[in-house]
């Protein structure tokens, strides 16, 4: 047999609404950040706060606990959470090395993909970084193309060029169409169009050098941030 033969078809993932997007993102993003034994598994309290942070969130969210808890109780019907009881206070944690079979670092980029949805590759980078060191984007797009063969990840510009935009794998066909239309700048018939606005071809070479640019541009402060914040930390 074949090795063609042998090997699994990738799975195809079920859609994962917006808000239950929202709080596995939170509960990846706690595991990996947190510094404090007691803050991860998470409250209710501390998940509605996550889920509502103004950065490092698109879009942004203003949900009640009673809309978590919600979403809670349904994304622990589908095995990605689980309800730890007992203390004074129910904990959640989340489920998803078991269900999506990934490594820490194939994790950190899933997370910022739920919590912020399509983004270019540079931006992704750093972003991820910040819980799983990613050195360049070398080896972020090896990580991207084994996440897209399993369907972990899609992407939504075509890949190997400058600026290619990269979501997860669980958005609805429907999203998936709108997105790629609105990074090719095409404005579905469903879409609300701007007054008065007048619809201009956008060339994708152009956008992606336009994207690229601006990647490396936010590489670039980052890096001259950290070797400020490097200097402040060696004066006496």
């Amino acid at each position: 047999m074949s090795d063609a033969q042998s090997s699994p078809a990738p799975t195809n993932w079920e859609p994962v609404p917006p808000y239950q997007r929202r709080v596995l993102g939170v509960l990846i993003e706690k595991q990996k950040t947190s510094k404090s034994a007691d803050a991860y598994p998470m409250t209710l309290n501390s998940i509605t706060t996550g889920c509502n942070q103004k950065s490092n969130r698109d879009p942004v969210y203003e949900l009640d606990e009673v809309d978590v808890e919600e979403t809670l109780d349904e994304v622990q019907g589908r095995g990605l959470v689980m309800k730890m009881t007992g203390g004074r206070t129910d904990r959640w944690r989340h489920l998803l090395y078991e269900a999506w079979k990934v490594t820490k670092v194939e994790m950190a980029i899933l997370a910022e993909l739920l919590l912020r949805g399509p983004q270019t590759e540079g931006d992704l980078r750093g972003r991820a970084s910040r819980m799983d060191e990613i050195k360049d984007l070398e080896e972020l797009r090896a990580l991207l193309k084994d996440l897209a063969s399993r369907n972990l990840v899609v992407f939504v510009t075509p890949p190997d060029r400058r600026g290619t935009v990269v979501t997860h794998g669980f958005h609805t066909p429907e999203e998936l169409t709108r997105e790629k239309a609105r990074h090719a700048g095409i404005a579905l018939d469903n879409d609300p169009a701007p007054p008065r606005a007048t619809a201009v071809p956008v060339s994708d070479t152009r956008l992606a050098t336009a994207l690229d640019d601006i990647a490396k541009l936010k590489e670039t402060v980052a890096r001259l941030e950290q070797q400020v914040e490097e200097l402040r930390k060696r004066q006496p």
